[in-house]
């Protein structure tokens, strides 16, 4: 990708409501900002999302079990009640990437144009909202299940929407993308530096949809109806990511309001909030994983890393501490990467599916752009893949999910949700539970319970999508998370 740095303008929007009628007014006047400027605005949002570590907005680092708490353990023991981490994640989406993406379409398709260039950047600009609406739709399934989708964001019309079915609504999102992917044309131009990810660049745009239409397909593979072997093979016959040069980041400049989340809530904050988890640090310690010292320092006066039990309250001068560098200001956020479309070429590959190589030839590569991306060598990949722990026809594991599965979720350190879904998924691991655990049994949640407003607010709807899916639990399983 390029890196494009930003200046974001900023804007005055109305303090937060809880209800959908909130989130759908406008606070922003199309006669004083663009269309451009509203897309910007919702890749800024999303990007700060899925980096930040702050427990009011993403827990997702702990229920991956990267990192754990020292004080204040709430989150790592599953409550999500206390902090209303739901609703926030209800807001977030919806109103602040959202809304802005309809906001900026409706914007977009308004202006009219004669020239056949600027007719053509136009539509693909239109495309690169709309794969940006599956980016983040897909996401609020995946946290919650069925979600308000039809009826979403639609206030002129209702401020109860509706939740749609998961399965549906994954279905729905094929076809949006299969049609925005088309309607890319990498002859024309797009956004320009007004996108902040790519730059305009369409022909990476084509390559991040094909690669998302991948996860996608990946991410429902045991549901049959939708046909995500299909998917999958049209996505890597169109193109995928192959080189960490096309990942999809957003790159932070070093000032406020515009650097990384994580360096506002780890270092500008001045709070101690986390340390390692012994999972993660056990882990690779076993596998002797060279990125150890590229995701975590020292542990303070010892000789190597030590982590803390996850859930419990864990003293933040023991343990080790996420390093230097994913604490820089200008540290980016990954929305998706090469790595991240190796390891799912490599489950594809198991399942049968025809997307070309072998699956250690996907596994090895996965491995490699992750250290590579971190600051290992060639070298430190080669001898770690020489590992019989490590190998793919070597490694341990009783079949391979547990092999792909382990080696995805270290190197998806840093991406919580990435990490947690392949939990999920891919059932690779059983971790030990913290002593206090909100689920009922226990164990590690699957979804995110919907936010308590929609209990007052939109109270006959929720019930509704309870039912549906077997209860608002914790442990109510995803449509998709069959085996």
């Amino acid at each position: 990708m390029k890196k494009i740095l930003f200046i974001l303008l900023v804007f005055v929007v109305a303090s937060c409501s809880k209800d959908f009628e909130e989130m759908n007014t406008n606070t922003k006047s199309p006669v004083a900002v663009s269309g451009e400027t509203l897309f910007t605005n919702a890749q800024k949002n999303l990007a700060d999302q899925l980096a930040s570590v702050n427990v009011n907005t993403n827990i997702w680092k702990l229920w991956a079990r990267y990192i754990t708490e020292t004080t204040y353990v709430d989150e790592a023991n599953y409550d999500i009640v206390n902090r209303t981490q739901p609703g926030n994640a209800f807001r977030t989406y919806y109103r602040n990437v959202l809304r802005d993406l309809q906001e900026s379409a409706v914007i977009m398709e308004e202006a009219t144009f004669a020239a056949p260039e600027d007719i053509a950047a136009k539509a693909n600009r239109l495309a690169i909202v709309e794969i940006l609406n599956v980016y983040a739709y897909q996401r609020l399934v995946d946290m919650f299940g069925d979600i308000p989708y039809t009826e979403a964001l639609k206030v002129d019309e209702t401020t109860t929407p509706k939740y749609d079915d998961a399965e549906g609504i994954y279905s729905d999102l094929f076809s949006r993308l299969n049609t925005a992917i088309a309607e890319l044309d990498d002859a024309n131009g797009s956004f320009g530096s007004q996108d902040i990810y790519y730059g305009g660049d369409v022909a990476m745009w084509k390559k991040f949809a094909n690669s998302l239409k991948l996860k996608m397909a990946i991410t429902v593979a045991d549901v049959s109806s939708l046909n995500p072997k299909a998917a999958a093979e049209a996505a890597v016959t169109d193109g995928v990511i192959t080189d960490a040069s096309e990942n999809g980041t957003l790159v932070y400049l070093g000032a406020s309001p515009n650097t990384n989340p994580l360096y506002l809530d780890l270092v500008a904050s001045g709070r101690h909030d986390f340390v390692a988890t012994a999972d993660i640090i056990d882990t690779m310690k076993f596998y002797v994983d060279p990125r150890m010292d590229l995701y975590y320092d020292l542990a303070p006066g010892a000789t190597t890393q030590l982590g803390g039990a996850y859930g419990y309250s864990n003293a933040y001068d023991l343990y080790s501490h996420l390093t230097a560098t994913i604490e820089e200001p200008t540290f980016e956020s990954m929305l998706i990467s090469v790595e991240e479309v190796e390891f799912y070429l490599a489950e594809a590959i198991e399942r049968g599916w025809a997307v070309g190589g072998t699956a250690e030839d996907h596994y090895n590569a996965g491995i490699t752009a992750s250290i590579m991306y971190w600051g290992g060598d060639a070298a430190a990949a080669t001898a770690y893949l020489a590992d019989a722990n490590v190998a793919y026809t070597t490694a341990p594991g009783a079949n391979w999910k547990e092999k792909i599965g382990i080696q995805s979720w270290l190197a998806s350190f840093n991406r919580g949700f990435i990490g947690y879904t392949t939990m999920r998924r891919l059932d690779f691991h059983t971790f030990p539970q913290p002593p206090q655990a909100r689920t009922d049994d226990g164990s590690t949640p699957v979804r995110y319970t919907y936010p308590i407003d929609e209990q007052t607010l939109n109270g006959a709807n929720l019930d509704a999508a309870a039912a549906a899916i077997g209860g608002d639990n914790m442990l109510t399983k995803l449509f998709w998370d069959a085996n």
